[in-house]
């Protein structure tokens, strides 16, 4: 099974934060890794505590990308599969920022 991926206007803002380098990493491991089954937990993807952001946690190295699943079922029977890529952040120490605003987890 296949998910689209989807990335929030928010989202989108915080990629333009990037270089060219760190925004080509994000939209290729995201591809790659959230494409089939971005609900299995892995060294690098976990499923973080109730928080304002999101329900799922991808590390790119200092790279942080949050999203959710969402699962729906078409009126066809198809399904309609989507991670929702809703805020990409860089992890300094022990802070995390998403655009240019300290974010707590």
């Amino acid at each position: 099974m296949s998910y689209e991926i989807v990335y929030a206007p928010i989202a989108l803002g915080h990629l333009r934060g990037l270089d060219a380098r760190e925004r080509a990493l994000v939209v290729d491991t995201v591809e790659r890794q959230l494409t089939h089954q971005p609900d299995n937990a892995t060294r690098n993807r976990k499923l973080l505590r109730p928080n304002s952001i999101a329900t799922w946690e991808l590390r790119i190295g200092d790279l942080r990308v949050f999203y959710d699943i969402n699962r729906e079922v078409r009126s066809d029977g198809g399904d309609a599969n989507r991670v929702l890529i809703l805020a990409v952040g860089v992890k300094r120490g022990n802070r995390l920022w998403l655009g240019n605003e300290e974010c707590e987890l």
